[in-house]
């Protein structure tokens, strides 16, 4: 017997705003079920767990127990440059001048995810 994840599942003070942003993150839509206004909304990805959504009344006040980890289709310095400009901002950055290590960005309500290298970069790497 085994549990498959279905959702990743992110409290927010509004769903549908940070849903947007992750739409423009993963290039996949919001759910056309989900309005303006609702207390949840879904990001379906198409491949791995959906994301998910849910209003909640308290603001997030510690650094996240669980983040996502991006490997973005392209460059991982492009890719920072385009999450910055759409909405993300800059927590950390462990970029290695040898073109390993990640940065560390967070959403418009401050969760933090990070951005690697692309599959090209690292496999350009080894």
């Amino acid at each position: 017997m085994s549990s498959l994840v279905h959702h990743i599942t992110v409290d927010c003070k509004d769903a549908y705003a940070l849903a947007q942003f992750w739409s423009q993150v993963t290039g996949q839509p919001v759910s056309d079920e989900d309005q303006p206004g609702d207390p949840e909304a879904l990001v379906e990805l198409p491949e791995g767990p959906g994301l998910l959504f849910i209003q909640v009344p308290e603001g997030k006040t510690v650094k996240n127990r669980v983040h996502l980890d991006l490997r973005p289709d392209i460059a991982r310095d492009a890719e920072v440059e385009r999450l910055l400009g759409i909405g993300a901002t800059l927590v950390d950055d462990q970029r290695r001048p040898n073109g390993r290590g990640w940065v560390v960005l967070a959403d418009p309500e401050g969760n933090e995810f990070c951005v690697e290298v692309s599959a090209a970069e690292r496999a350009a790497l080894s």
